[in-house]
């Protein structure tokens, strides 16, 4: 079973979105966040984290990239459960025995995107507004094997 996770390449996350998500935390789209968004509301950092950031659920903070791990089955419940809350906090969700359903169909559809991915595959979304909603797109990019001269110091050892 697998999820993601959010790395940083650089420090642009901290520049680009109003609240970075936290490296290594769990993430998934987070399209949600954007439904009832118009084109008025795509400006500065909230369009950032529009275009093509992740959610991260410990943070609820954005990240451009993630990168596809293995989880086990209590962390996905501990997720769910948190997502649940979440959608109570800031969505209106009635109870969290209301919200946890689609809080556990928002992961799936997470894991369902990271299964035919090897673990360490980064991925990007990106997003769009169109008259008929919020259309996501996502792109993996599969991570080279390491071979030795990466890490090996070669030259003349004067000997």
């Amino acid at each position: 079973m697998k999820l993601a996770r959010a790395v940083h390449m650089d420090e642009s996350d901290q520049y680009v979105f109003h609240n970075p998500a936290r490296t290594g935390e769990w993430c998934l789209s987070g399209g949600f966040e954007f439904s009832n968004w118009t084109q008025d509301d795509l400006a500065g950092k909230a369009r950032q984290a529009f275009a093509n950031g992740w959610l991260g659920l410990e943070t609820t903070g954005r990240v451009t990239f993630v990168a596809v791990t293995a989880i086990e089955d209590t962390e996905l419940d501990r997720l769910t459960d948190l997502l649940a809350e979440h959608f109570v906090s800031h969505y209106g969700a009635p109870d969290v025995a209301t919200a946890r359903p689609v809080a556990r169909e928002e992961l799936a559809q997470m894991q369902d995107l990271c299964e035919d991915h090897p673990v360490n595959t980064l991925l990007t979304v990106a997003r769009e507004l169109t008259e008929a909603g919020v259309k996501e797109s996502y792109r993996a990019i599969e991570a080279p094997e390491a071979d030795l001269t990466q890490f090996a110091v070669h030259g003349d050892t004067g000997g």
